[in-house]
């Protein structure tokens, strides 16, 4: 006799009973806010990254990313979002309060950056890790050029407590709260996110539009139209840094990166990093003296993957992010898909930590079967008409064999959501995450209330350019954030970081005895042992 698979209301019912629900308050979050440098007329700023901000390669809250111009802004993991949000304006604060006249661009898409080689590439000093993080850049450089990696972006960072872990795998799955189930269960998460991923540049995404300067020299296929000066946008785009012009790598589309299964999903990346790429090798070996990439694969390191969301361990000294999941299982979430909110000072709203909370939550009750390539592929293909399409009443998106509307399907969704958000309500002694749901509802009805249409009617009602927007609100932002207090931290907690990150950087210059050659081989040699 075959046993039947518990539905979502029976896993629903599970997660409301009290010793599994009252751990719910324990959900942890932590940021990751990217934002450029930008000079007082909108350009790119060409300073270097500032030693009072400390150092780059070692600090705790305040990094780079692929420029010396994008700044990254890092929360530790917390239960409460107000602490999150309040610790990431005291990040942005002393920011501020310590770059001179330069301001933070408050958008997605870059600001006006006149070609590639005006986007300075991060540097992180003289030793093996710091040399091997520049080298990695420099690869991307020459795979992609670098206004895309001058694309800034929201990570989102979501994770269950172990308490959670043992009362629901215990009562929901009959399964041991061990490493191997809780990988499990966060890969069935996953999955559910990728089938509904569509949502969040639906209700978040904010660039419908680019400066020009962005596709200059660029083929595209895109129906842009224009206006002001050099702005160019697609009527009902909602997030054109997810779409084909952002974050691509076509030489990813045969990887068939697998969800299934952590160990799938482990081999499935470290035979991409041992995958020769015929395009790639172009940039083999050095070039007057100087490496052009970490290597000629398919992908130089896992960071590379692009994807909508990953699943993570933290990682030690030197460590591969897949040795940390073979080894220690998942340990949280990155959502990845958020644009920068251009309608909050520090690019994100704590309505945004409510709802992703009720999403993320609802994507693990969801029944989550594997996915085929086929299945994979339709998620895709939903995720991309959405970016550049989303707000198309005529459009239709692939569920299964049905063809559904935006509102159709998310009904389906927000119904079954407002179950979940009525418990975590409960479990947190307030209604913050059926508010937040109920006004992201407000959207389906309404798509003029999306971020991305807010942005586009400013635009078009004022005849005024991506960029001209983008520095009204980044004045704005800069005179709203240094009339902040600190809340959480405080400039002496800011200036010690700085401080002993500086410190730290200098011992790590210090520790290296082995040439750099030496260092990158044998670095990638583990890979090559564990290769599928």
């Amino acid at each position: 006799m075959t046993s039947i698979s518990p539905s979502f209301g029976d896993r629903l019912t599970v997660l409301k009973r009290p010793q599994v629900a009252k751990t719910l308050v324990q959900i942890k979050h932590g940021v990751e806010r990217e934002t450029l440098r930008i000079n007082a007329n909108g350009t790119l700023a060409q300073t270097p990254h500032s030693e009072v901000l400390g150092a780059a390669l070692t600090h705790e809250y305040i990094t780079t990313d692929f420029s010396e111009s994008l700044l990254e802004f890092i929360t530790p993991p917390e239960s409460d979002p107000k602490v999150t949000m309040a610790q990431l304006a005291d990040v942005h604060k002393y920011v501020m309060e310590n770059i001179g006249d330069e301001r933070l661009w408050p958008m997605s898409m870059p600001c006006f950056i006149d070609g590639d080689d005006n986007i300075p590439i991060a540097q992180y000093g003289s030793s093996n890790i710091g040399k091997m993080k520049t080298l990695y850049r420099v690869g991307l450089k020459n795979r992609y050029g670098s206004m895309m990696q001058a694309i800034a972006g929201v990570h989102f960072n979501f994770s269950l407590s172990e308490s959670f872990w043992q009362h629901w795998l215990e009562s929901a799955e009959q399964k041991a709260p061990n490493k191997e189930n809780i990988s499990a269960a966060y890969f069935a998460m996953i999955r559910n996110y990728r089938r509904f991923c569509w949502l969040i540049p639906f209700l978040f995404g904010a660039s419908p539009a680019i400066c020009g300067s962005f596709i200059k020299g660029k083929k595209t296929t895109l129906p842009f139209q224009t206006l002001g000066k050099g702005t160019h946008y697609l009527p009902y785009a909602t997030s054109l840094r997810m779409s084909d012009l952002g974050y691509t790598n076509s030489e990813q589309s045969g990887l068939k990166i697998c969800y299934n299964q952590l160990d799938t999903y482990i081999a499935s990346l470290r035979n991409a990093i041992n995958t020769p790429s015929e395009k790639y090798q172009k940039f083999s070996g050095k070039k007057d003296g100087q490496y052009q990439q970490l290597n000629a694969n398919v992908l130089q390191i896992e960071n590379e993957l692009y994807s909508p969301i990953r699943p993570k361990q933290p990682t030690r000294s030197l460590e591969k992010p897949t040795d940390a999941l073979a080894q220690r299982g998942v340990n949280y979430i990155e959502v990845r898909a958020l644009d920068v909110n251009p309608f909050s000072p520090i690019g994100i709203s704590e309505d945004q930590f409510y709802f992703l909370d009720v999403f993320l939550t609802y994507c693990l009750v969801k029944p989550s079967d594997f996915m085929n390539a086929e299945q994979f592929a339709q998620t895709e293909k939903n995720l991309n008409a959405v970016v550049v399409n989303g707000r198309d009443p005529e459009l239709k998106l692939d569920n299964g064999d049905q063809q559904l509307s935006i509102p159709q399907w998310s009904k389906v969704l927000f119904d079954e959501m407002r179950e979940v958000a009525q418990v975590l309500d409960s479990a947190n002694d307030n209604k913050s995450y059926s508010a937040a749901l109920e006004r992201q509802w407000d959207k389906v009805v309404d798509p003029t209330k999306t971020p991305s249409a807010l942005v586009l009617k400013t635009l078009l009602e004022q005849g005024k350019d991506n960029g001209a927007f983008g520095v009204e609100l980044a004045e704005m932002y800069r005179v709203q954030l240094m009339e902040n207090d600190y809340a959480m931290f405080s400039q002496e907690v800011f200036e010690e970081q700085a401080k002993s990150s500086l410190a730290l950087q200098q011992q790590k210059e210090l520790e290296g005895v082995e040439s750099f050659d030496q260092f990158i081989t044998d670095y990638f040699a583990s890979y090559e042992k564990r290769a599928v």
